[in-house]
């Protein structure tokens, strides 16, 4: 029975909503436990904390995480605002990132603000332009003796 589950579920999602249910989870999943246990001193975040605390900025991740999640079961095209979603929390971060490296207070922020820019919003950017299934080029018909 669970397997019938698995696969009407995959079935409904497709690679799209695979990847956005995923991202989702993650996403949601990083927020909570920022809530539950917060960072005393988060270095390279000083320009998120100026802002608001770092309790709010969980919040977006939570938020976006599900729009994300629950934009895995929209259709292809109705799907962009859970890709859109889910880019607003790293870019953020990232933001935040450099200008810890501009302003000299967090040198590590560059590595880490490259590693969002790479592995999340490059990632998701190249999701979302994926299409759900591929068709393979036809191949061109063989010449020779048939039966």
């Amino acid at each position: 029975m669970p397997c019938r589950a698995a696969r009407r579920l995959r079935a409904a999602l497709g690679r799209r909503g695979a990847f956005l249910l995923i991202l989702g989870i993650g996403k949601t999943c990083w927020g909570i436990g920022m809530l539950l246990i917060p960072q005393p001193n988060p270095e390279g975040l000083r320009l998120l904390i100026s802002l608001c605390p770092l309790t709010h900025w969980a919040w977006l991740w939570i938020v976006c995480g599900l729009i994300t999640a629950g934009s895995a079961f929209l259709r292809i095209g109705r799907d962009r605002y859970g890709f859109v979603a889910a880019l607003i929390p790293p870019t953020v971060w990232a933001i935040s990132y450099t200008s810890a490296v501009v302003t000299g207070e967090f040198a590590r922020g560059g590595f880490l603000a490259i590693w969002y820019l790479t592995s999340h919003v490059g990632v998701i950017m190249w999701a979302a332009t994926v299409p759900e299934y591929s068709v393979p080029h036809p191949r061109p018909a063989r010449r020779g003796k048939g039966p």
